[in-house]
């Protein structure tokens, strides 16, 4: 009581601290300031009296925030060639890529006839609304993704555009996205696009640091695209959508759960209530119960007429691999385990949705008995 620390001195055993309680920092190379500024900041803290080690901190820092300000407000991006990629980052185009992957599945799934210029409008809509919603995320996230190394990049923490560009592309995209499907689909589906968006900003994303219930709720939201590619072309929603949806339901919590494993220290530091941090048992009891009934899921297809009963049978060396990692998950809680099955996740829904119209174009003839029977 009463000790005063060289600053040197005092950040090492601030550092030291920290790792031992949330694991290695963000960077190795300063102290969590900018590395421009560090070096300076250690030796003015190297070269002061003790007395003035409070002033020569909140003065560095202040200065450290001043260069951070203005190395964002000096490089937007103001070109076409600069933005287009900034506008692919900050819709996550590879999550969106997912989207609509699932809302053409459940297009060309439901029954009736495929019409090109619908299916093109479709896919833009859900596509539009997916880039609205991901960069409303992003806006109101950047506290929280600039303490994790694995979003820490992202556009709107490096400051490369602002965040009311930000908010005009989110609001130009998700009008767009509702307006098109009203106008070219059906209003159901135009609906079904704005609660998506609705559901996954203003529900979703302030959930994840309330409690592990958002896990539950993020599946919901990633389960409506396919809801939407079926709507747009029956203009109504059945069995057969909702079965689709439970598919798509049921995989977002292997496919997550193992994401967040190996990123529980990121989490935690920014703050997020996810079931790898606050619950690792059910995490991976989660995991697994959801594997199984993607299995269930797959059966229900073909009762559903959605697909020949063949694709059971084909569907099942997919589906009992993914159980199978599931398993070693539940039972290994190791990292090489969750590696393992996030990787494969990656992979399971084109292999199912391959495998379904595969199984269709071999089994011709038992499906339009099938829809013979219906009519």
């Amino acid at each position: 009581k009463g000790a005063v620390y060289p600053p040197v001195q005092l950040l090492k055993s601030c550092r030291a601290l920290s790792q031992s309680r949330y694991g290695a920092p963000l960077s190795n190379s300063n102290y969590g300031l900018n590395p421009n500024v560090n070096k300076q900041f250690l030796r003015i803290a190297s070269s002061s009296n003790d007395k003035n080690n409070a002033s020569v901190i909140h003065a560095a820092n202040r200065d450290n925030n001043l260069r951070i300000h203005s190395d964002a407000t000096t490089s937007h991006a103001t070109t076409i060639d600069q933005l287009l990629p900034i506008y692919l980052q900050i819709s996550k185009i590879r999550l969106t890529g997912l989207v609509l992957v699932t809302s053409i599945g459940g297009y060309l799934l439901a029954p009736g006839d495929t019409i090109l210029s619908s299916l093109l409008f479709t896919s833009l809509g859900v596509g539009l609304s997916a880039c609205s919603a991901n960069a409303i995320n992003q806006w109101l996230e950047v506290p929280y993704d600039s303490q994790m190394a694995r979003t820490r990049n992202r556009v709107l923490v490096k400051g490369l555009i602002t965040p009311v560009h930000a908010m005009t592309f989110a609001a130009f995209t998700g009008i767009s996205s509702v307006a098109l499907l009203h106008f070219t689909t059906n209003p159901l589906t135009a609906s079904l696009a704005a609660f998506n968006i609705f559901l996954y900003t203003c529900l979703y994303t302030p959930s994840k640091r309330l409690g592990i219930g958002n896990t539950w709720l993020g599946a919901f939201v990633g389960a409506l695209p396919p809801l939407m590619g079926w709507a747009a072309k029956t203009g109504g929603i059945d069995i057969g959508a909702l079965v689709l949806a439970g598919i798509l339901y049921s995989w977002q919590f292997p496919h997550f759960n193992a994401l967040s494993w190996n990123l529980k220290a990121d989490y935690s530091r920014a703050g997020y209530r996810m079931m790898a941090v606050t619950h690792p048992e059910l995490c991976r009891i989660v995991s697994l119960r959801h594997t199984v009934a993607l299995t269930m899921f797959s059966c229900l297809l073909p009762i559903c007429h959605l697909t020949p009963w063949w694709f059971a049978l084909y569907s099942l060396p997919t589906n009992a691999w993914f159980t199978w990692l599931a398993w070693r998950f539940h039972k290994d809680a190791s990292n090489q385990s969750a590696r393992k099955l996030f990787r494969f996740s990656l992979y399971y829904l084109p292999l199912i949705i391959g495998t379904m119209f595969i199984s269709k174009l071999l089994h011709k003839d038992q499906s339009f008995e099938e829809e013979n029977d219906e009519n």
